[in-house]
């Protein structure tokens, strides 16, 4: 009904049951991530694939072990890890370590990243992301999730300046306010290559509403390409600033280019090594 050819999926954690104790922790989390990759595996035109780790559940070591049969066992292209739900520090030296682990299987390191809990700060990520200054990382809702606007509003500023600072960060809109995601867009596509390569739509489903959310985004990107009547100024002085191009961009081409980036760097350093 939302007209989305293909959706990114991994596993949902309010449905992965923890017990407290490493061992069973990391075999939930592993038939969680085996769900996914078997969906995918029946309908491989609809489903892309991404795994997902939690060192403080499943440990340091089998953080470690977990992404390596995510990436060369499964083939998932992105690996994820959720600092809020999963309740740790986005740049302790755990996550830190995983992360080294999955950019060098080749695969793209992911986060979720909003102003829900103190979990995921600005510094946070950006420190990962000049740990690998190089080699993408993803970050899910661009500062967004669950907090409440006065909460969120200092994280939606710093999310959009760092994005402009770090060229390897690919942000998922989601959970973002529509204000701020259409100023987002209009920022991002004036910076050029390659930052209107960087952010990529999407909808958080089952959270939130697919086709609320993509026929919100396409109306809006209708506005955007009537640049000579839109109110901000940056448009109205540019009012062929977006493409069709650019727009299907946004739309899944940026985060399929990513995904098949993600692929090939696997199969290349796995081939080498």
């Amino acid at each position: 009904m939302a007209e989305v050819d293909m959706a990114l999926i991994w596993q949902n954690p309010a449905a992965t049951p923890y017990t407290g104790d490493a061992d069973p922790d990391y075999e939930s989390l592993l038939a969680a991530n085996r769900y996914i990759r078997d969906a995918a595996e029946r309908y491989p035109d609809r489903f892309l694939p991404a795994g997902w780790v939690d060192p403080k559940a499943c440990g340091i070591d089998g953080a470690l072990e977990m992404a390596e049969v995510l990436v060369l066992e499964y083939g998932f292209p992105i690996v994820k890890m959720n600092p809020a739900q999963n309740r740790y520090p986005i740049d302790s030296e755990p996550v830190l370590a995983v992360v080294d682990r999955i950019v060098e299987l080749g695969a793209i390191p992911a986060f979720h990243y909003g102003a829900d809990t103190p979990f995921t700060p600005a510094g946070g990520l950006e420190r990962i992301a000049l740990r690998h200054p190089d080699h993408p990382l993803v970050a899910a809702h661009m500062g967004g999730g669950g907090a409440g606007y006065s909460d969120a509003e200092p994280l939606y500023q710093e999310s959009r300046a760092l994005g402009l600072r770090c060229p390897n960060i690919r942000f998922l809109l989601s959970t973002r306010r529509d204000a701020h995601t259409e100023s987002d867009l209009i920022a991002y596509q004036s910076a050029g290559e390659p930052f209107c390569r960087n952010l990529c739509c999407g909808s958080d489903a089952p959270y939130g509403r697919m086709t609320w959310n993509f026929g919100g985004y396409r109306q809006m990107f209708r506005s955007l390409m009537e640049g000579s009547s839109h109110p901000d100024p940056r448009l109205r002085a540019d009012p062929r600033l977006f493409t069709p191009e650019s727009v299907q961009g946004y739309l899944g081409g940026n985060i399929a280019r990513l995904a098949a980036e993600g692929c090939r760097n696997i199969l290349k350093v796995n081939h080498a090594a």
